[in-house]
């Protein structure tokens, strides 16, 4: 028998233990669905958030990098993303957020921006209902959220991080547009830019290359999709002259949010090209930028926060046709039962391992 009540790991203050806490479980309205979460990882926005790299609303329940079943289904009935009736027991992830599809935002594609936002792992404890995050044993899905089903052959590693960073490099490439015959360079080896190197060559990139500070990393990403790793300790002119015999850089995805190393992104771009900015996501300095070159360059910036349900879709289709051929699954260094939520998070910060693993104790 489902249990009516969930065990929530609650975030209170900053580098302070999670308190555990019993939640009722939701009387759902139309449209709504409760999940009992299968696996969630830790992703390094929750490690910023608890340890007090940026500011976050408490009490709340962290982690949004979450698969689950669902227990429970609304009156009425729910539809997944594709327009398939959802049932109970059907393996499932979800937008990182709600919204109104009707909506202002969501009319202009921008669905990430509504005002009425409701972002999965972020919001307070009781604002509109409890279960909102990943470390937790269930989660409840508001009505306006964009549920996927799970295809078959992905295990729990390789698919919790879909919606949040395989989902968030589908819209970098789509705001980059046709990759086919270009150099395309990733700054920033960490998880993001593995899947950016993944996906750039499964585009169609001629060439992917990556920039990391740390060379273990950057030769790391050859076995995604990577072809040359690239020194970030270099400056621009020396990384001039070891690209130059290629061609240049025409795209590049910029992960890291470093400002040095965004301003060194923008020096390596050839005429016409375009850069997509992903990682800036919290304070730091204004950046250099020699507004002459960008328009005798013809260059194009683009920021990308978050991302468009149909772009959680497209990382779906990538990582079911491809997981196989690069090891996501081995990205995940460890996990831990959802009772030693503090201990995974002091391995997570500490470790190097791109992710963690939790799982609650009903498995």
């Amino acid at each position: 028998m489902e249990h009516r009540e969930a065990l929530a790991m609650v975030f209170d203050e900053v580098r302070q233990p999670f308190a555990q806490q019993r939640v009722g479980l939701p009387e759902l309205q139309p449209g709504e669905v409760t999940v009992r979460i299968d696996y969630t990882t830790i992703c390094t926005s929750d490690l910023h958030t608890f340890y007090g790299r940026r500011g976050a609303h408490t009490p709340s329940i962290l982690g949004h990098e979450i698969i689950g079943t669902i227990v429970a289904i609304g009156p009425g009935g729910v539809s997944d993303y594709q327009g398939a009736t959802l049932r109970i027991g059907d393996a499932v992830t979800w937008s990182v957020y709600a919204h109104d599809h009707a909506g202002c935002m969501a009319q202009k594609g921008i669905p990430q921006k509504s005002p009425d936002l409701f972002k999965y792992g972020h919001e307070t404890l009781d604002k509109d209902g409890s279960l909102s995050g990943g470390f937790a044993t269930h989660c409840h899905l508001r009505a306006g959220t964009d549920i996927f089903k799970l295809p078959a052959g992905l295990n729990r590693k390789e698919a919790a991080p879909l919606n949040c960073t395989h989902a968030t490099i589908a819209g970098a490439l789509r705001l980059a547009g046709d990759l086919n015959r270009k150099n395309v360079l990733i700054i920033g080896a960490g998880m993001l830019g593995l899947s950016a190197c993944a996906m750039s060559k499964e585009a169609g990139a001629e060439r992917v290359l990556v920039l990391d500070i740390n060379p273990d990393r950057a030769e790391r990403a050859l076995r995604f999709g990577a072809d040359m790793p690239l020194d970030a300790a270099l400056d621009a002119a020396a990384l001039k002259e070891k690209i130059a015999e290629i061609g240049g850089i025409d795209v590049v995805i910029e992960t890291s949010g470093v400002p040095a190393a965004m301003e060194k992104g923008m020096e390596l771009l050839n005429i016409g090209g375009i850069n997509v900015w992903v990682g800036a996501v919290y304070a730091q300095r204004d950046l250099a930028i020699n507004a002459e070159k960008v328009v005798r360059n013809i260059l194009t910036i683009k920021g990308l926060h978050n991302y468009i349900p149909a772009d959680l879709a497209e990382a779906i289709r990538f990582l079911a046709a491809h997981h196989r051929k690069y090891p996501f699954e081995g990205l995940v260094g460890t996990d831990f039962p959802l009772s030693e939520l503090d201990g995974a998070f002091a391995v997570a910060n500490e470790s190097g391992h791109y992710r963690v693993g939790i799982f609650p104790e009903h498995q």
